[in-house]
């Protein structure tokens, strides 16, 4: 006997914005299996059902790949009050990087239209008490013979004000996007993560040099053998850095 509030997937589809053909893919999947059938065979979806798929809405939305979706959803002794605070703070946190890049984008065009260069003052802004230049002669001696590190001077050499706002706000926006699917307990293999490590290269090769899955499977190893670098990752989640690591490695293993 069907239930009185029912749902036939077409109806589910319209109300929660999204396709028939997501909704059969879900029950294909196992990810999201309507409760009940008519005697001909129609999908009929329940309350849990609805609640089950606005979840799943979220969490795509947060992009969490499918796979890790049923994961969370399958977890033992999790309610839904549990992913709602979940989703919540995730959701408060891509908000917040979204401002912080709104605010760096406005900056940027003020300063891309006056032309202006980089003063102490807006470099405390940018790096806060990290100064860069600090660093050189460590750097240089590290990596002062590679041509990712020539290649690394010259670009942030041309760095505006501007340039540099946008690379710390998507920097940020990367590490809490890291924050959250370390505390979120997504493996370091998985899909999710790897696809941040690929960010991570990517920011890497946006702003500074051509690195390669090699150089960043080094740099993952620096990042927990150098307590300089630990230090910095962990002030953000206890046991990010290596959590960073293991997924640096999973994505070159997935890209070779």
């Amino acid at each position: 006997m069907l239930a009185p509030m029912s749902l036939s997937v077409g109806q589910v589809a319209r109300l929660a914005g999204t396709t028939v053909r997501t909704l059969h893919h879900y029950d294909e999947i196992g990810l999201l299996t309507p409760t009940e059938r008519t005697s001909a065979g129609y999908r009929r979806y329940t309350d849990d059902d609805l609640v089950r798929l606005q979840h799943i809405l979220l969490y795509r939305e947060l992009g969490f790949p499918l796979e890790e979706i049923a994961v969370i959803l399958d977890e033992p002794h999790t309610d839904e009050l549990t992913h709602l605070r979940r989703q919540h703070e995730l959701l408060t946190r891509r908000s917040q990087h979204l401002d912080g890049i709104i605010t760096a984008v406005e900056r940027a065009i003020e300063a891309r239209t006056m032309n202006i260069t980089l003063t102490p003052e807006e470099r405390f802004e940018i790096f806060g008490d990290f100064r860069p230049e600090d660093h050189d002669a460590e750097a240089e001696r590290r990596w002062g013979g590679s041509e990712e590190y020539a290649q690394s001077r010259r670009r942030v050499a041309t760095y505006t004000p501007a340039d540099w706002l946008q690379l710390k706000a998507e920097a940020a926006a990367l590490s809490d996007d890291l924050v959250a699917a370390y505390k979120a307990g997504l493996p370091a293999d998985g899909e999710h993560a790897m696809d941040l490590a690929e960010r991570h290269r990517g920011h890497i090769v946006r702003w500074f040099y051509d690195c390669t899955h090699h150089i960043h499977r080094c740099l993952g190893d620096m990042y927990v053998e150098d307590p300089r670098f630990t230090a910095t990752f962990d002030a953000l989640a206890p046991g990010l850095a290596g959590y960073l690591r293991q997924a640096i490695h999973a994505n070159a293993r997935r890209h070779t």
